[in-house]
């Protein structure tokens, strides 16, 4: 079983428990796209947003917990 960090971020916000909660999962490389999803539907949460590094630049991915989605803002900034 493969152990990923997961952060909760409520970005938007300048307190706890405020703003637009969003998930940020960082990975070393890009896992399936079930499992993407899974994950996503397991936090629950609007959107998750999941980033790999491609040299020194990073991809983007965002998944709701049903689907996953072309961009989201406050994931993104989370």
């Amino acid at each position: 079983m493969t152990k990923l960090p997961l952060y909760h971020v409520d970005a938007f916000a300048s307190r706890l428990f405020a703003g637009n909660p969003a998930a940020v999962v960082p990975l070393e490389d890009w896992l399936p796209d079930p499992v993407l999803q899974a994950i996503a539907a397991e936090n629950n949460l609007s959107e998750t947003a999941f980033f790999a590094a491609r040299g020194e630049d990073f991809d983007l991915r965002w998944f709701t917990p049903k689907i996953e989605v072309d961009r989201c803002g406050h994931a993104t900034l989370a």
